[in-house]
């Protein structure tokens, strides 16, 4: 039942605490992507993955975090954002890893548009008070991308082996 929660649950709120904390500092902590890496590497041992597949995972991981910190020498995401994204290809490996990009592009722009069109209105002074939300209407500041890939990130994991493997008639019952 405990290792069914921690399938359920662990995953999804470290990349949902990774999205607030990009919207209200734009930063991601390393420790999230670093909680992240832990509880995928413990999960994988407790639910019995093998050395094949948890290779795999970690050649996922690896080559996404390759991908990503050419992407923030580049200056087009930020290094919390290549490291939380590859933490979160750990997860998902290979086989949902393309998804999972394509969800996050998609939410990436979306927010990307969204932000722009949110930056040429005025902010209301009742709301200007708020220093997260003065920074995030501030044009020179970036986009919290955390979001997106977090948002991609709850759209693919319900697909995955993770969740798939518990027994849902358990909780169910209880």
């Amino acid at each position: 039942m405990i290792l069914d929660l921690a399938r359920l649950l662990l995953f999804p709120a470290l990349m949902a605490f990774a999205a607030a904390s990009d919207l209200f500092t734009m930063t991601i902590s390393n420790r999230v992507s670093l909680a992240l890496a832990i509880g995928f590497a413990v999960l994988a041992v407790l639910s019995g993955m093998g050395t094949y597949d948890l290779l795999l995972h970690l050649a996922a991981g690896t080559t996404l975090l390759v991908i990503a910190f050419g992407c923030f020498a580049c200056g087009w995401i930020g290094g919390g954002d290549a490291k939380v994204a590859s933490a979160a290809a750990l997860w998902f490996g290979f086989g949902h890893l393309l998804n999972y990009l394509l969800y996050a592009s998609l939410f990436g722009g979306m927010l990307t548009l969204a932000l722009l069109q949110f930056r040429q209105w005025p902010l209301p002074y009742v709301l200007a008070g708020q220093p997260w939300l003065a920074r995030l209407h501030a044009k020179e500041t970036g986009i919290p991308y955390g979001i997106a890939l977090a948002l991609g990130a709850l759209m693919i994991y319900p697909d995955t082996d993770w969740v798939k493997a518990v027994d849902l008639a358990h909780f169910v019952a209880h």
